[in-house]
């Protein structure tokens, strides 16, 4: 069994590890939308994970089934949202994001290329960025809050268009020194038990601590709904924990 590196936590928690590894599943959304949910490790992580997981397959039968579904996927009522204010006017050019790019489905593909290098702004710019790039300079119309509801609801909608689609981000060329950056930061120990990222999605996944049961941390499915919050939640506001 996997140990927790973090002298600390090992101790406060230890009769609480216990090993209980991802379920053998398959996850198809509305019975027609294959989603891929474990595949061979790509080459910048082979050397510590010899397979890459879903989340889902780390989660229990009931939140498992809820996914597959989306009349009983919470989460979809945001989306919902999300395509109302996509078909919505707003900003000094009375334009809405249909104006533009039309139907949402038509973003298809968008979502699993970001955080992605825009050339002309020279920098890794992530969807929400886009998002509210969008908003300010094509629209006339206020940047939404980063972390607001009317952005998490936008980007669950485009992400749900691309649904089966896989995750094809680009870490060379200009965005390899922000992925670099990315790389530490999941790899230094920090915060009151000196633990890193690592310590837990690579060193642990499979392992419960308490009710938690520890996955592999891959974040191609958020925005997603936590049933704990009630609402979508954002990659980085698990990050934050």
């Amino acid at each position: 069994m996997r140990k927790l590196t973090g002298a600390v936590l090992a101790t406060l928690l230890s009769s609480t590890l216990v090993s209980a590894g991802p379920v053998d599943d398959e996850l198809v959304i509305n019975n027609e939308t294959e989603i891929v949910t474990r595949t061979a490790a790509p080459a910048h992580v082979a050397d510590v994970l010899d397979e890459v997981m879903s989340g889902w397959l780390f989660r229990g039968t009931e939140t498992r089934a809820m996914e597959m579904d989306d009349f009983d996927n919470p989460g979809m009522i945001f989306v919902e949202q999300a395509e109302e204010q996509w078909n919505t006017a707003d900003g000094s050019e009375g334009k809405s994001c249909a104006d533009c790019h039309g139907a949402s489905t038509e973003m298809a593909g968008v979502r699993p290329v970001y955080p992605k290098y825009n050339e002309e702004a020279g920098e890794v710019r992530t969807l929400e960025m886009q998002v509210n790039d969008c908003r300010e300079n094509r629209m006339g119309a206020e940047k939404w809050k980063y972390t607001g509801g009317d952005m998490v609801n936008m980007t669950a909608l485009l992400a749900s268009v691309s649904r089966g689609m896989p995750v094809d981000i680009a870490i060379d060329g200009p965005a390899q020194s922000t992925w670099e950056q990315g790389k530490d930061l999941y790899y230094t120990r920090t915060g009151l038990l000196e633990l890193s990222c690592a310590n837990c999605h690579e060193d642990n996944y499979g392992n419960m601590i308490r009710a938690d049961h520890l996955s592999q941390g891959q974040i191609n499915g958020f925005p997603t709904y936590r049933l704990k919050n009630t609402k979508i939640g954002r990659a980085s506001c698990r990050e934050r924990v």
